[in-house]
């Protein structure tokens, strides 16, 4: 089972949306006034809420475990370089 912050479970579906909302709509920047920006994100919102889907997550337990021990070799590489750099 993976725990994830029941407090700030919402905030990441936030984030996530926000992240969809400047990869296609936003991007790239080259409005020429606010009113343009404001007909785009509406006309997104329409789209959006009309196709959406629920976020599928897919990182399993097994997947933390194996970044678990990638970030385990990965410090222990560094700190093996710091070490072997005050040394010489």
């Amino acid at each position: 089972m993976v725990h994830t912050p029941v407090h700030a479970s919402w905030l990441n579906q936030v984030e996530i949306y926000f992240s969809v909302v400047q990869r296609k709509v936003i991007s790239p920047n080259d409005f020429p006034d606010l009113t343009q920006v404001g007909d785009r994100l509406r006309a997104f919102e329409d789209r959006y809420n009309a196709t959406a889907q629920p976020f599928q997550w897919k990182f399993t337990t097994s997947d933390l475990d194996d970044l678990l021990a990638r970030l385990d070799r990965h410090t222990a590489d560094r700190q093996e370089e710091s070490s072997a750099a005050l040394a010489a």
